[in-house]
């Protein structure tokens, strides 16, 4: 009777390489649902037609614009360096392009409460203020699962091109006695600033941070203080160290 031929071997390097698959795949996997904003989910998330991840600061913005009464609804994503013991702020600047002029909502916890406070940003130090456009429905929440603040509100859109509207954006680490300190001076935090087109949806960079197309940085979780892996350079030099240790246990190099 002839013999059966004994199994082939699966080549040395197979199990290594469906290691490393599946460990890039669990390392890179939550870096991008973190940061896209069709994954996050909103106080009446129904009122919102269109969402855009903003190009810095891991910041998102969901809108609605109505064009009959000139109003959207708006919902402002961002995470504070510290979690809820610091602030978000998203605004429009009807005169300019930066943050001086800025007509701003701030969220932050005031006395134990989560609250939107208006501000005409007319120097770095900010004060409570009416703001040049009406708004309503005005209202914050935080999520301590990702660390992020939402800021929800309806606005009568400034007059003028709804296609080329200046929004500004930034994040905070504190407030002292009701008032947001001042905010990191980084390239991140410089360049929280664009173009907002409310009729097509979309929005462009107008400032000196990383743009879309580039990786984001290693920054801090908000709640633990942990760097998130899988984010921008360090993050990849973390995935290649792992890559190359797991493929030498296994005999792939």
């Amino acid at each position: 009777m002839a013999s059966s031929s004994p199994p082939q071997p699966l080549p040395r390097g197979l199990p290594a390489a469906a290691l490393l698959l599946l460990l890039l795949l669990l390392v890179l996997a939550p870096a991008t649902d973190a940061l896209a904003c069709s994954s996050q989910k909103l106080t009446n998330s129904t009122l919102y037609s269109t969402c855009l991840d903003l190009p810095t600061l891991s910041a998102s913005l969901h809108f609605s614009y109505d064009p009959a009464n000139s109003s959207a609804a708006v919902a402002f994503v961002a995470a504070p360096p510290k979690g809820e013991d610091g602030w978000v702020a998203w605004a429009l600047n009807p005169t300019a392009t930066g943050m001086f002029g800025a007509q701003a909502l701030i969220a932050f916890r005031d006395a134990g409460t989560m609250t939107v406070k208006t501000y005409n940003i007319m120097s770095t130090k900010v004060r409570e203020s009416p703001i040049s456009f009406e708004t309503w429905d005005r209202s914050a929440d935080y999520n301590a699962a990702d660390g992020t603040m939402r800021i929800y509100a309806k606005i009568k859109v400034p007059a003028g091109d709804p296609a080329k509207l200046n929004q500004v954006w930034q994040v905070g680490s504190s407030v002292t006695n009701g008032v947001p300190a001042p905010h990191a001076m980084t390239a991140e935090n410089l360049g929280a600033k664009g173009t907002l087109d409310l009729v097509s949806g979309t929005s462009t960079s107008g400032g000196t941070g990383r743009s879309p197309a580039l990786a984001p940085t290693l920054v801090p979780d908000p709640v633990s203080g942990v760097s998130r892996i899988g984010e921008g350079s360090n993050g990849a030099f973390l995935v290649l160290s792992l890559a190359f240790l797991v493929s030498s246990f296994f005999g792939f190099y």
